[in-house]
């Protein structure tokens, strides 16, 4: 059951992003990843999710390498060995994990690809979970018209990131959830930062108690810095509002500051 990324789910269409660089399309269920074979990570990731037919499953699956890609071409276990990083879910494990208890499985197993996975600064604060916890927020806030979201999710490919273990390590990672609003899409747009986290100057050193930093973004401002077309998503954009001035990052500390 590899059917990808739904663009119609929300029966609004809604194609995948589009990354400047070149990328590979993998279909997994109810989930793509567009993969960057030169940095070994995702450029985007795209998974739609039911919240009406959401299932608690335990945790189940195995991180491995996808047969279908290049060995060379995937980050793999190498990069997450013996050290302070995370294998960070790019498609977060739960979120295609509605339905049928059988498909809804089979979705979340999928997520331990390593092509849907990016190192992360372990260790878990409170920017880390409001970060995990975004698509809940945003599909709580959506039960009131569609209960269905579409989520995109990727690190920030930037040539200057730190190299590492044969990769480079992304500083930073957008995330972009979208839904219907009456009949039209409505969507909002995060950054999380991890830039004061990750030195690999003497091969890898995580400060402690460091912090990450989750912002709301302009989707605008995103698509810039990734270097994706998001097509109507930045006229979709709930934080931006029409004749005010120039939207600037807003820092996060609670799904309270969540701009919807």
């Amino acid at each position: 059951m590899s059917d990808g990324y739904d663009p119609d789910f929300l029966g609004i269409p809604l194609p995948l992003p589009s990354p400047a660089r070149a990328t590979t399309q993998i279909d997994y269920p109810r989930f793509s990843v567009l993969l960057d074979e030169q940095r070994r990570f995702a450029a985007v990731t795209a998974v739609v999710i039911d919240g009406a037919r959401l299932l608690d499953l335990a945790r189940t699956g195995e991180w491995r390498l996808d047969p279908r890609v290049p060995e060379e071409s995937q980050a793999g276990p190498e990069a997450y060995s013996r050290n302070d990083l995370d294998r960070g879910h790019l498609v977060r494990r739960r979120d295609p994990g509605w339905g049928a208890t059988a498909e809804a499985r089979a979705a979340t197993e999928a997520t331990f690809f390593y092509t849907n996975a990016a190192p992360q600064a372990a260790g878990f604060n409170q920017s880390k979970e409001l970060w995990l916890g975004l698509e809940d927020h945003v599909l709580a806030y959506a039960e009131t018209t569609d209960q269905r979201l579409a989520v995109f999710t990727a690190p920030v490919l930037a040539d200057d990131d730190p190299p590492y273990r044969g990769i480079r390590v992304p500083l930073r990672f957008w995330k972009i959830a979208a839904w219907r609003q009456d009949d039209t899409p409505a969507a909002a747009g995060f950054v999380l930062d991890q830039s004061d986290l990750v030195d690999t100057r003497q091969g890898l050193v995580v400060p402690p108690l460091g912090a990450f930093r989750t912002f709301q973004v302009p989707i605008a401002d995103i698509a810039a810095e990734a270097g994706v077309d998001v097509g109507q998503l930045v006229d979709a954009d709930t934080f931006v509002r029409r004749g005010l001035r120039p939207v600037a990052a807003r820092e996060l500390r609670s799904t309270d500051d969540i701009v919807l």
